[in-house]
């Protein structure tokens, strides 16, 4: 089991930056796959971005070169760093996880992950 809490959301004005973090618990080793993914209302989940456990990022292209995951292992934690925030980027923020899977290159695989976060609320505006 891979218990996952999100922190760091907030409102921010158009252009502004946002860092999510995500804490994980449950895994002594958690070399695997985490992400991120976003809801707003009346839109269908997105993936965001992805990590493997190599470290490589993969990003959805609404996001890439604005947004940086990372996950630092000493603590256990996933980042989500969002720089030039956009009012369509509000939505609430959700982190994922699946310890079997090693590397994913695909950012919708995200959407299948099995342990996912509360979710974080980001408010971008005008």
């Amino acid at each position: 089991q891979v218990y996952l809490e999100e922190s760091g959301g907030g409102s921010v004005q158009a252009g502004g930056s946002l860092r999510l973090s995500c804490a994980v618990s449950g895994y002594t080793n958690t070399n695997f796959a985490f992400g991120w993914f976003r809801q707003s209302p009346g839109k269908e989940r997105e993936g965001v971005a992805a990590i493997d456990g190599d470290g490589t990022a993969t990003y959805a292209d609404s996001v890439k070169g604005r947004f940086t995951i990372s996950k630092d292992n000493a603590k256990n934690t996933l980042y989500l760093q969002m720089n030039s925030l956009k009012p369509e980027d509000t939505a609430i923020y959700t982190c994922a996880a699946d310890p079997k899977i090693y590397r994913t290159r695909v950012v919708t695989n995200i959407l299948t992950f099995p342990y996912v976060g509360q979710g974080t609320q980001v408010t971008v505006s005008s």
